[in-house]
């Protein structure tokens, strides 16, 4: 096998808890990931050459900042590999919405690498590379719903009911750094020492902050409330969602969004489509 396409699902955070702050600056956080049946693709063509190369392009990351190239290195540092690739990626997930699309990517390219080159690593020893890159990345690797702790590194798989979500993307470009450095930006919310929560369970910190300062994403979460109580911002932002018993609710609710909004409808994935390759 020289070539393997391969899937990139988006990421949900059901909700997002800042918990503290650590000494060197990062936040511990709780929430509760999901990946959805919507992403992007990766197709990766070995090559005998030891290059890392990206073939197609992706307006406003350079090769040497985007994940995907990152991960590919990464992997190629850590194992010693003479091998190489070229990474051909097909881009869906709007970036820089708290989907995960970046990070997911890297975790995908891991994965795949790890078939493509046959290094037969098993998902323990991928976790702290994806970890390097972000902190979202071993959500992807670890293969399942999680609770994630920590910065995002401590994961405890949860079995959650599949269902159907409407995402609306908002035209904003929202930064995480930003976002966690705002002054009023709840850090003390107490952990919930359990791993079995009920529906609409708790809330993302991050909301509040970014709703006071986008309000294209209040307008976004306005129109999901008409359907869903508990219509939500993913991650750091700016999308939003809300989650429905059938792919139907879903899709009357997303057809409600504002003008010059996208996004998509999607359902929940009880596994990760590469989990059987670590």
């Amino acid at each position: 096998m020289s070539t393997l396409t391969v899937p990139a699902p988006a990421k949900l955070n059901l909700f997002l808890h800042v918990t503290g702050r650590r000494p060197d600056g990062y936040h511990t956080l709780e929430s509760l990931f999901v990946a959805l049946d919507h992403g992007d693709t990766i197709t990766l063509t070995r090559r005998e050459d030891g290059a890392i190369i990206r073939v197609t392009e992706l307006p406003g990351v350079a090769p040497e900042r985007d994940l995907a190239v990152r991960a590919a290195l990464a992997l190629q540092r850590e194992t010693g590999t003479t091998l190489g690739v070229s990474l051909a990626v097909v881009k869906r997930i709007p970036p820089g919405g708290g989907l995960g699309g970046g990070s997911s990517d890297a975790a995908s390219v891991l994965l795949g690498l790890n078939r493509l080159w046959r290094l037969d690593l098993p998902r323990a020893a991928l976790m702290p590379i994806g970890l390097a890159l972000g902190a979202d990345v071993p959500f992807f690797i670890f293969g399942e719903p999680a609770v994630a702790r920590g910065i995002g590194e401590q994961l405890t798989a949860v079995s959650l009911p599949v269902c159907w979500f409407a995402v609306i993307a908002p035209p904003v470009a929202v930064s995480t750094a930003a976002m966690f450095s705002v002054a009023e930006l709840t850090r003390d919310t107490p952990s919930a020492k359990m791993n079995v929560f009920s529906e609409g369970y708790g809330r993302n910190d991050l909301q509040p902050v970014a709703v006071a300062r986008f309000p294209d994403i209040a307008s976004a979460l306005a129109v999901l409330r008409l359907r869903s109580p508990e219509a939500r911002m993913t991650g750091s932002g700016g999308c939003v969602f809300a989650p429905f018993a059938t792919e139907t609710e879903a899709r009357a609710a997303f057809d409600l969004r504002p003008a010059g909004m996208h996004g998509f409808v999607a359902r929940s994935l009880a596994r990760h489509p590469l989990a059987c390759l670590a």
